[in-house]
């Protein structure tokens, strides 16, 4: 007999992993213990980058990033709509407009980091405007797998007035955008299930050249002041429009980070369409 291998059921992070969420302050306390080597990190072309920030957080919570980006030579934006509540009315039209506009007054292609929430919002203002993005780089965001595989679905059901199962628009959230897709996750995260992060391999053979995965270490709300990402954003920003490439994990880097590359399809016994 023939038996059908099974996926694995993703589950909500655990309570010992939400404890751990702590761990952010000792991030954030080591972004400004380590500004003399983030300083020496590459410098950017000083094209446009929108960052947008997580569930129910403001723009306040993405200041150190866009000091970062600006250190960096880059000229970062807010998203300008106040805190995130998700899709509520007026909220994709207004980031649409924020796309816009910085396109319109730098005549270059915007690169957009989202973080959490931000990063699935990231993902769907690339497929809408690919003429407009030049790259996405989500942190911590869970645009794959169960929606309620996450310790924020209530709370997000709860401000945003939808079931996360039914967004108010028409896409599907795990396929990549066609412009190069980076998405960075933590295995310890306390908020959303890691495997929910992770991009599986695209059936088309073009698409899986311009996404990739990269696991750090740490929590889900340091991630937008994590030295270690930091360290990818800056990587991943500097490279020539039209000559982008995976993130190259080699030498000491292996010791910070993990590109899984597309083994874990078969651990979860799936793959995602085109």
């Amino acid at each position: 007999m023939l038996f059908k291998k099974r996926q694995k059921k993703i589950k909500a992070p655990s309570v010992i992993k939400i404890m751990m969420e702590g761990r952010a302050l000792w991030e954030l306390g080591s972004y400004y213990a380590s500004k003399p080597l983030l300083n020496r990190l590459p410098k950017g072309d000083g094209h446009p980058v929108l960052v947008l920030p997580g569930l129910a957080a403001t723009d306040t919570s993405t200041v150190p990033l866009r000091n970062f980006l600006k250190d960096r030579g880059y000229a970062a934006y807010d998203w300008g709509l106040g805190r995130n509540f998700g899709l509520r009315e007026g909220i994709l039209e207004g980031m649409q407009d924020r796309l816009d506009t910085i396109f319109k007054e730098h005549g270059r292609k915007v690169s957009i980091i989202g973080w959490s929430l931000g990063g699935i919002f990231a993902r769907e203002l690339a497929k809408l405007h690919p003429e407009k993005v030049r790259s996405v780089m989500s942190l911590g965001s869970p645009h794959s797998g169960d929606p309620k595989a996450t310790n924020a679905w209530r709370l997000y059901e709860l401000v945003a007035g939808h079931s996360v199962e039914e967004p108010p628009i028409e896409t599907l959230l795990h396929k990549a955008p066609p412009v190069p897709t980076t998405s960075v996750y933590t295995k310890t995260d306390g908020v959303v299930a890691w495997e929910n992060c992770y991009q599986s391999k695209p059936i088309n053979p073009d698409k899986a050249k311009q996404t990739e995965n990269i696991c750090v270490q740490g929590s889900h709300c340091g991630l937008g002041v994590n030295p270690s990402v930091l360290y990818i954003i800056a990587d991943r920003l500097a490279q020539r429009e039209g000559k982008w490439r995976p993130f190259a994990n080699v030498g000491s880097r292996k010791v910070f980070f993990e590109t899984p590359g597309w083994g874990l399809d078969e651990f979860f016994g799936k793959k995602a369409p085109a």
